[in-house]
C-alpha cells in the first residue's frame, strides 16, 4: 500500500508577513499539528518571501493560496478543511 502523500503547508516568514502575525501562526500551527498527532500528514515549510507583501500576512496549502490569515485557529481551520477534503 502506498504512503499518502503530505499536506504540504507553506507560511511566508518574510519581514512583512512576520511582522503582520506569521510568526505567532507559525507556532500556533505547529502546536495545532503536534496536538492532533498530524506530523505525518502534514509538513510545514517556511519561505522567505511568497511574492504577496502587501496582503501577508500569506500562506499556501497545497496549491491554493490564502491572504490575510487573522491568526493561528483560523490557520488551523484552513489545514483541517484541507484534510478533509
Amino acid at each position: 500500500m502506498a504512503e499518502k502523500e503530505k499536506l504540504v503547508v507553506e507560511l511566508c516568514m518574510g519581514s512583512s508577513c512576520f511582522a503582520r502575525g506569521n510568526s505567532g501562526i507559525l507556532s500556533g500551527l505547529e502546536q495545532y499539528i503536534e496536538e492532533n498527532g498530524l506530523s505525518d500528514r502534514v509538513e510545514l515549510e517556511g519561505h522567505l518571501c511568497l511574492g504577496k507583501c502587501s496582503t501577508g500576512p500569506h500562506m499556501r496549502i497545497g496549491d491554493k493560496e490564502y491572504q490575510g490569515i487573522s491568526d493561528p485557529d483560523a490557520a488551523a481551520d484552513l489545514i483541517r478543511a484541507a484534510l478533509e477534503g
